[in-house]
């Protein structure tokens, strides 16, 4: 059996965010800090990643004062805390080739010191010394003590709503250490 370890080059890595509401969605860009992808006999078997929470970014948001506004509230602990817990991460557990570069990943996602088991399908191309992955995370984020305008803590909430389910489609590249 042959392992191989690749370092998650961050320059060249992402996170895309999406979250919605009734009245629409917001998205942006996070920051991954390193991370590591390990590969055995030629599949995908392990790896895991720090996401920089400090480096949220909003995209569609384009005054610069909302922007800021929006920014620090999801920066406060009615998100994601980040003076607290700058950071999150994930660790995949198992992964399940299911052909040609189709995986199934189960992984434990932590955010705000909080502990979660998630599942998504993956695309991972292993060729030579480099590798790149995606796939799309979608998290519960009342799992993760941010209940802020959700509609399973508060009622009445109206067009304020915020969906309880948040996107997150990661985009790695990582490169054979050597």
């Amino acid at each position: 059996m042959e392992t191989k370890r690749f370092e998650v080059e961050s320059s060249e890595s992402n996170i895309d965010w999406t979250g919605k509401k009734v009245t629409g969605a917001h998205n942006g860009t996070i920051d991954i800090k390193t991370g590591e992808l390990t590969v055995q006999d030629g599949n995908l078997s392990g790896g895991n990643f720090i996401i920089d929470t400090t480096s949220i970014k909003i995209l569609d948001i384009t005054d610069p004062d909302t922007n800021q506004q929006f920014a620090g509230h999801l920066f406060s602990a009615d998100f994601f805390s980040t003076e607290n817990f700058p950071e999150a991460s994930f660790v995949i557990t198992t992964t399940d080739h299911l052909e040609s570069d189709s995986y199934l990943i189960n992984g434990d996602l932590t955010i705000k010191g909080i502990t979660h088991g998630v599942t998504f399908g993956a695309q991972v191309a292993i060729s030579g010394n480099k590798i790149t992955a995606s796939g799309k995370v979608v998290v519960d984020r009342t799992r993760y003590e941010m209940k802020f305008r959700s509609g399973n803590f508060f009622t009445n909430l109206g067009d304020t709503l915020i969906y309880n389910e948040f996107e997150l489609d990661v985009q790695l590249t990582a490169f054979a250490s050597l």
